[in-house]
Parts: structure tokens; C-alpha cells; sequence
């Protein structure tokens, strides 16, 4: 169960993170991976600065939401740069 609940998260995540950061539209499976990535980097972000977002689902969904802005705007650079 903590398995699908994970894979939930992460596509709302990824999903608010695409909404807010525009043009980081990946899809259901790119916004997957940025939702469960950008949970990791939230949450590792929050605790350095001592902060947290709640707890629960909203909690988990604006953290990782947190993280998939961060993960998006480093992409967006790197793909930037390239070009």
C-alpha cells in the first residue's frame, strides 16, 4: 500500500510542479519521476533549512511539489544551455 501511495504523491507532485514551473510538461511518467525525485530533494532542501510543509498527504504533495520545481529549473537550465 505505501508503494501505490508513493506513486500517487509523486504524480500530483510532478503534476503541480509542471503546473507551476511552465513548460515542464513530461507527461504521466516524466511527471512520475520528477514527483518521486522532487519528494527526495524537498524533503533533503526542508531539512536543511529546518522547514517543514506539514504533515500527511498535503504535506508530501507540497514537498514534493517543492523538489519537482527545483529538479524542473535545474532541467530547463541544463537544456537551455545546450542550445
Amino acid at each position: 500500500m505505501e508503494i501505490a501511495a508513493t506513486v500517487i504523491i509523486g504524480i500530483l507532485s510532478g503534476w503541480l510542479g509542471s503546473r507551476i514551473f511552465e513548460g515542464g510538461n513530461l507527461g504521466l511518467p516524466g511527471n512520475l519521476i520528477v514527483g518521486i525525485l522532487g519528494g527526495f530533494v524537498g524533503y533533503w532542501c526542508l531539512d536543511k533549512l529546518g522547514a517543514v510543509l506539514g504533515g500527511g498527504w498535503i504535506g508530501a504533495t507540497l514537498t514534493g511539489a517543492l523538489g519537482a520545481i527545483f529538479i524542473l529549473g535545474v532541467l530547463n537550465i541544463a537544456l537551455d544551455s545546450k542550445s
